[in-house]
């Protein structure tokens, strides 16, 4: 028997469109249009909210002090899958349309789900008058026929075959671009869209909540002690318009990986996700009981507050748009109250939403009302039965910053510079 025939979950939580999630005001100066690194910083000097779900405490930071938050023996799950150059010029046999082409999920028997949108200045929205059977055009006479629609109640996405003559990593990094939304006005070079563990194409948009790693940071938290496990989930294309859940995905999770998951809790360590996409695989592959199996194939899960969360204590995610289906998986991990408390401090601080934009780490709770250690727990333990009062050690101070009465300077011209109209703007959400 199959991981993933051990783990189905009910229908409801297949089923699209099913979901309330937190809704609110997002103004647009706070939606990033451009890479912390055009703005003059490196990728891990964006800002960092850390909450605790515990108590209400929260925060600001910036992302290059994530080890201070982590200790030895706690693991980061990461998604190693890379970004495709999913987005390609199409035109429509029938009518000569231009069209954009966004490939979502390479299924077996080398079909494709895909996306059809139709250019609108530097965005683009969904066209929904593709007819069965008819062909696309694309770049040096390649060709995309579309077979049906994915599922029968949403004409979103497309079952399609394309007529690749060459290999589809060459014909993308020629042909194909990032897929990118409103309220990014500029095309970016791929690499932006890459996070420095990728190891292998698949991913229809980039993990996001990886970004802001690199080697040096990667290199601190090991030193410290903590572990990197790598699993792989090749995301879709986001519901922009529909906010509908995701659909089928791929994903891999190594033995090795459902080893140190295991081992972390059994050891009271912390399992932190780097992204809802790792939550959704570790999910798929972790019984009732909350243990962690090794596994490969497809999932549909979707994690709701209903469900609840089986195999992770912490998420390292990005900030997710207004009514995403994101952020009922984060309200199973914090409930809503937390969420409202968290997201209108973010709101009230600045903080940069998107691909490009800054951070939202949420832990159990804070340094000095956890017990940390195996040592402090066996204090902790010896004190209880000798009936005396112990006060544990902590290994991380917190530290607050003041909230600014204004703007972040460093973001404010940029953001004034790249904003775009509300009646325009179009959104994603991290994976």
């Amino acid at each position: 028997m199959t991981a993933q025939s051990l783990f189905i979950e009910p229908n409801h939580n297949r089923e699209p469109r099913r979901l309330a999630s937190l809704d609110f005001d997002l103004p647009a100066e706070l939606e990033a249009g451009e890479p912390p690194e055009v703005r003059g910083f490196e990728r891990d000097e964006v800002r960092l909210l850390v909450s605790y779900k515990g108590d209400d405490q929260i925060t600001h930071t910036r992302f290059r002090d994530l080890p201070d938050f982590l200790d030895a023996g706690d693991v980061l799950v990461v998604n190693t899958s890379g970004t495709m150059n999913a987005a390609i010029e199409a035109e429509r046999e029938l009518d000569g349309t231009a069209l954009e082409l966004h490939l979502s999920t390479h299924l077996p028997a080398d079909l494709w789900t895909v996306e059809l949108r139709l250019p609108t200045g530097t965005a683009t929205s969904p066209f929904r008058h593709a007819t069965p059977g008819e062909t696309l055009h694309l770049p040096d006479g390649v060709t995309a026929t579309l077979h049906r629609p994915y599922r029968d109640d949403s004409s979103r996405l497309w079952i399609s075959t394309l007529n690749l003559p060459q290999p589809l990593d060459e014909y993308l990094d020629r042909h194909g671009s990032p897929i990118r939304y409103g309220y990014v006005a500029k095309r970016w070079p791929a690499s932006y869209y890459q996070t420095v563990y990728a190891t292998e194409t698949g991913s229809a948009e980039m993990p996001s909540a990886g970004r802001a790693f690199t080697p040096e940071l990667i290199t601190r938290l090991v030193a410290r002690g903590v572990q990197i496990a790598p699993l792989v989930l090749h995301t879709g294309v986001a519901s922009l318009e529909d906010h509908e859940p995701p659909y089928e995905e791929f994903y891999r999770v190594p033995p090795e990986t459902a080893r140190l998951v295991n081992a972390a809790h059994a050891a009271g360590k912390r399992v932190v996700a780097v992204g809802t996409t790792a939550v959704r695989a570790l999910e798929t592959v972790t019984d009732a009981g909350g243990i962690t199996h090794p596994g490969e194939g497809w999932t549909s899960l979707i994690v709701t507050p209903q469900r609840g969360i089986r195999s992770v204590d912490a998420m390292l995610t990005g900030l997710h748009e207004p009514r995403s289906s994101h952020l009922a998986m984060l309200e199973a991990l914090a409930e809503r109250e937390h969420l409202e408390f968290a997201y209108k401090e973010a709101r009230q601080e600045n903080y940069l939403w998107h691909e490009f934009g800054d951070l939202h780490l949420i832990l159990p709770c804070n340094a000095h009302n956890r017990i940390r250690t195996s040592t402090e727990r066996s204090m902790h333990a010896d004190a209880r039965e000798a009936g005396a009062v112990t006060t544990l050690p902590s290994s991380t101070a917190l530290r607050k910053t003041p909230r600014p009465t204004e703007p972040r300077p460093e973001y404010g011209e940029s953001l004034r510079r790249n904003s775009i109209s509300p009646l325009n703007k179009e959104k994603r959400d991290e994976g």
